[in-house]
């Protein structure tokens, strides 16, 4: 497929993400109330969308406690700043497993929920977005496996599908994208579908071009889509994403640093990123513009 630039882009600004970064830098959110503030800078900084998961206020450690993100929620819709709300609901997939000579049984640190408690946070709060990790993942750490089943994300897309919550299916890999494409083909998940392709995680799909644009050729041609990669290519992949088609995601979920020994602040990287997307000739998104291209509708809780 030729290269053909996309000159209407919109930017998602992933604030905090469930990684072990809260230790690393200070400028990443753990209160509801930091999150929200630090999504609220990032919007006005050009973000979009703005992707949230939650933390534990005194620990920092990834939660997906219903409180925390209503709390968030209400905290961003009560703002001035309008952007478009996009909650994760990959959380409670997690399994630890024991070494291999005894894998069982499952070690401190597992989360497995239903799809009900996965879904929680979402039928309460109903983002214009939710997350869907549409594959089972072996991430960096050598026993830790993110489960997600095809029978997990038949319940959840169906569930998403009912609530009127637009699934951005993230694909870690090529297979996911095999079958988010099936789940469109059940009817489980309407087309055209928003698809975020995740590059660059150990051991999902590298981030060299080839597999990039290996990705990028195999999402269907009306569906919509944005990228990413992690740590010191978060930027050119900025650039990478703009240039093959799509949009565009940054933030402190992926990456902490601005440049080499200068720590990031979300609203720094959407800075960033919107200096690069514009030199190259395209123009930035508004949550009003990104709302109509995607048929979102921004509601509120009862």
């Amino acid at each position: 497929m030729p290269l053909q630039i996309n000159k209407d882009v919109f930017i998602t600004c992933a604030v905090t993400g469930s990684g072990g970064t809260q230790d690393r830098s200070h400028h990443v959110p753990r209160s509801p109330e930091q999150i929200a503030n630090s999504a609220i800078a990032a919007a006005q900084a050009g973000a979009a969308i703005v992707h949230c998961h939650v933390r534990d206020p005194e620990t920092g450690v990834a939660s997906r406690d219903p409180k925390l993100y209503r709390e968030l929620t209400e905290r961003i819709r009560d703002a001035k700043t309008d952007v478009v709300l996009n909650l994760t609901a990959g959380m409670g997939g997690d399994l630890y497993f024991g070494p291999p000579s005894s894998p069982l049984p499952l070690q401190e640190g597992t989360d497995m929920g239903s799809a009900e408690d996965r879904m929680e946070p979402i039928a309460d709060c109903l983002p214009e977005i939710c997350t869907l990790d549409c594959g089972t993942m072996n991430f960096a750490e050598a026993d830790y496996v993110m489960t997600n089943t095809p029978g997990m994300l038949q319940t959840m897309g169906k569930m998403m599908t009912e609530l009127g919550v637009k699934p951005e299916i993230e694909a870690f890999d090529t297979g996911h994208l095999w079958y988010a494409k099936k789940l469109v083909e059940d009817g489980i998940l309407d087309s055209p579908a928003l698809v975020q392709l995740c590059m660059g995680i150990p051991w999902g799909a590298p981030d060299d071009m080839n597999t990039f644009m290996a990705m990028v050729n195999n999402i269907p041609s009306d569906w919509n889509w944005s990228a990413f990669s992690i740590g010191r290519n978060q930027m050119p992949f900025v650039a990478a994403a703009v240039l093959a088609g799509g949009n565009v995601r940054v933030g402190l979920e992926d990456n902490i640093w601005l440049e080499k020994g200068v720590l990031a602040t979300n609203e720094s990287l959407v800075q960033k990123a919107v200096g690069i997307i514009e030199r190259m000739g395209a123009n930035i998104m508004s949550p009003a513009q990104v709302r109509e291209k995607l048929g979102l509708t921004k509601r509120a809780p009862a």
